[in-house]
């Protein structure tokens, strides 16, 4: 099949589109996008530091690399990789490499925090102690307070993720299902600072997962290409399969979801302005409670004997 630009053989057809695209067209296709949508997210005046977190997947590592592209001559902002170490064994020792390899040819600083150095338990522990829990429920905000120290602990001024446009899709209508509309409001990329939070911005939002693979494919970025052995327990995978089969019908559906949530958006923030946050009594992070949730998760673990998953 020819490009529909020009005489080349396409790489891709994008469906919601209906564009056949060679090799140097979807590369442009795709980073036009990403530069607008960074571009609309935050006003880089100079002198901004910003922290990358990266897991050494495809979407984080493309999110470095285009960064490190756009900003390369900006000598007035520095990147630096940020990694969180779950403690999964089988899992994210093979990602940490990657990302630090990805960091040193990119030429920026790379730094590692541990869950056992927040949590006090690695998800190997964690999942050992209370197998019958959903790993996710814990993980998302042991990563979310430490990727967030981290980040203020290197000065950064926003923390760039690797979110691509299939997760912010599914993640509005998992909020949607659960009739959560505050967090509905809450979701990133964020365009007010809170005290003691860095603001999160996402520049492949506009950019479906399949294209960041081919994307990072073409452009030789390394990444490792693995799932966490404990995605299957997670609650997302079953908006992951609605949505790809709506999107399969009906090409653009994810898209159409996140501009209506765009359009909806300042309604949103009007109805459920950012809270009023606290210093969490027990690791002083900030929340909107006494106690933080990685707080009372990591107090729910210390009650849970080690050998709780064992047979009596």
């Amino acid at each position: 099949m020819q490009c529909d630009r020009c005489d080349s053989a396409a790489v891709e057809w994008v469906r919601y589109s209906g564009e056949h695209l060679c090799r140097g067209h979807f590369v442009d296709f795709v980073e036009r996008r990403a530069k607008r949508e960074l571009r609309a997210q935050v006003d880089l005046r100079g002198g901004e530091r910003i922290a990358v977190g990266m897991s050494g997947g495809k979407d984080s590592s493309t999110t470095a690399s285009l960064l490190a592209d756009f900003l390369g001559t900006r000598r007035d902002i520095e990147l630096v990789g940020i990694t969180i170490d779950e403690g999964i064994a089988s899992y994210r020792p093979a990602g940490i490499q990657f990302a630090k390899r990805l960091c040193g040819r990119l030429g920026i600083e790379h730094r590692i925090l541990a869950y056992e150095d927040t949590a006090g338990h690695t998800m190997d522990e964690v999942v050992a102690r209370d197998p019958g829990s959903i790993p996710c429920s814990y993980c998302g905000p042991f990563r979310r307070q430490a990727l967030n120290r981290a980040a203020r602990e290197v000065g950064a001024d926003y923390v760039a993720t690797g979110l691509n446009l299939d997760d912010t899709a599914q993640s509005i209508l998992m909020n949607v299902a659960r009739g959560d509309i505050e967090r509905l409001a809450r979701l990133g990329p964020h365009e007010s600072r809170q005290p003691g939070l860095v603001p999160r911005i996402q520049p492949l939002r506009r950019i479906p997962e399949k294209e960041v693979y081919l994307y990072a494919l073409l452009k030789g970025i390394e990444f490792h290409d693995a799932t966490c052995p404990y995605a299957d327990r997670a609650q997302r995978g079953r908006f992951r399969e609605m949505l790809n089969r709506l999107e399969e019908e009906s090409p653009g559906t994810r898209h159409a979801i996140v501009r209506g949530y765009d359009q909806m958006r300042p309604l949103l923030q009007e109805a459920y302005p950012p809270a009023t946050l606290n210093a969490c009594a027990r690791c002083g992070e900030p929340t909107v409670h006494a106690v933080c949730k990685a707080c009372e998760l990591r107090d729910r673990i210390e009650k849970l004997a080690p050998d709780a998953a064992e047979p009596a």
